[in-house]
């Protein structure tokens, strides 16, 4: 079966307001992840299967519905902007759990499943405890390692911006060891944390639409917004169409 591309349909869904506040800075942290494998299949089967691998961000802790969480919304998005496609997001996510936790069902929760994409959202509960840097690159790499020779495509989502990210010194650190591995291993990352924190400086969204009251997890508008930047660059990967959406009003830093 030859996938014919994409049809990006109509407008924006009824009632999705946030979804042009999302896109503010778009162009300041672009999201253009290489997605061969993914592309190939989605070519010859017209289907795309994603495992969101993760923790409570994952899982959706802070949302109000299961239907609000990331994976769900990001289901949703692709399957409006890719119609002849058949679509699944898979939502593997456990609240508390850390790298080690879901490299340990890497077989069962990811390569089984047979997707062509993983989302690999983590380290934010390796930060919490505090595992050590040098156990955390060791661990990422053998999760990176695990899915390449499986022959699915990773993307892995940076930690996110937190209005209190003074309570945890060694944030920056661990945020560093993600980004380094990740890069050593030609693995695309989804720039969230810039992109939260773009959000805040914006004005646009009160603090409450961006993290919850227990200043750590994240909320409805902003599990929205992170799906739909996600997809955003999700769909140009997978098609080679490039992305027309505008970042109006223009970032500062």
């Amino acid at each position: 079966m030859l996938f014919a591309g994409p049809v990006l349909a109509g407008p924006m869904p009824a009632g999705a307001i946030t979804d042009l506040r999302c896109r503010y800075g778009a162009a300041l942290q672009p999201f253009l992840p290489v997605l061969p494998a993914a592309r190939k299949v989605l070519q010859e089967t017209g289907s795309v299967t994603i495992v969101a691998l993760g923790s409570s961000a994952t899982a959706g802790s802070g949302a109000s519905a299961t239907d609000k969480s990331y994976p769900a919304v990001l289901e949703a998005e692709l399957k409006r902007r890719l119609p002849n496609a058949e679509v699944k997001v898979i939502n593997k996510g456990v609240g508390g759990q850390s790298a080690y936790d879901m490299l340990l069902r890497m077989d069962a929760d990811v390569i089984e499943e047979k997707p062509s994409i993983v989302i690999w959202q983590t380290v934010v509960n390796d930060v919490v405890r505090d595992v050590g840097e040098e156990k955390l690159a060791k661990i990422l790499r053998k999760g990176i390692r695990k899915v390449h020779e499986a022959g699915i495509d990773m993307v892995v989502m940076d930690l996110q911006w937190l209005p209190r990210e003074d309570r945890y010194p060694k944030y920056e650190g661990y945020r560093a060891v993600l980004t380094k591995t990740a890069q050593e291993h030609a693995v695309s990352i989804f720039p969230r944390y810039a992109m939260m924190r773009n959000w805040a400086r914006s004005k646009q969204f009160s603090s409450e639409e961006l993290v919850g009251m227990d200043g750590l997890h994240m909320v409805d508008s902003s599990y929205r917004c992170l799906a739909i930047r996600m997809a955003d660059g999700l769909v140009s990967g997978l098609t080679g169409e490039k992305s027309d959406f505008t970042d109006k009003p223009r970032s500062t830093n």
